[in-house]
């Protein structure tokens, strides 16, 4: 009864690159829950996903996708499932995942994660992730669905996805107001002010 109870369960598995082969709001929902692992000098580093961003390519003015195809976006532009890694102000790494179909330049932004198996950092925004993760732009173009750096499914878990705004990109015109950002309600303790409030707000509603 126990070994049939054991293959009963459900297993946590890696996922695989059609996992990635959707539309990037699709990508930046189903990532929420699920867990980053970051092969570290022989150790591995689990978070569970919180806050993503999804980016819909050149048609979006706030994606990098907008200016085009350059030596810069060239990994954006490329296959699904990649490592799209960037610097901004000088000092912050920025974790994507390339989604959608090569050449459409889609995107999801990894913004916030809890850390898992007892491990202690800070992953309560996009910079800080990649900093205790030590992911750098020699990670970008790397294929997330090798060992270095990659995701597995839980089964069990069951986010309380939720949409807003984006953040940080007014310049966008009315793309700044897409709810194209999505957060784990039942974790706000890592997300941004704003959006530990509507989660607050809108579980009351729905309570």
């Amino acid at each position: 009864m126990k070994s049939a109870a054991r293959r009963s369960r459900p297993r946590v598995k890696k996922l695989t690159r059609s996992f990635f082969q959707r539309p990037a709001e699709e990508v930046a929902q189903a990532l929420i829950g699920k867990i980053l692992v970051r092969r570290l000098q022989g150790k591995l580093l689990r978070t569970r996903l919180i806050e993503t961003e999804a980016y819909l390519g050149p048609d979006d003015l706030a994606s990098h996708a907008a200016k085009g195809r350059t030596r810069r976006t060239e990994v954006l532009f490329g296959a699904p499932g990649r490592a799209y890694v960037y610097l901004i102000y000088g000092q912050h790494e920025m974790l994507n995942v390339v989604a959608g179909a090569t050449g459409q330049g889609q995107g999801v932004l990894i913004r916030a994660a809890d850390p898992l198996d007892g491990w202690k950092a800070d992953l309560s925004g996009p910079g800080r992730l990649t900093r205790a993760l030590q992911i750098t732009r020699l990670q970008n173009g790397l294929d997330v669905t090798r060992t270095e750096l990659y995701f597995l499914d839980d089964p069990d878990d069951r986010p309380a996805v939720q949409s807003t705004k984006r953040i940080g990109i007014d310049y966008a015109l009315h793309w700044k107001d897409a709810p194209l950002r999505f957060v784990d309600a039942k974790s706000d303790q890592r997300a941004s002010p704003d959006v530990r409030h509507n989660s607050a707000k809108k579980l009351r509603e729905t309570s």
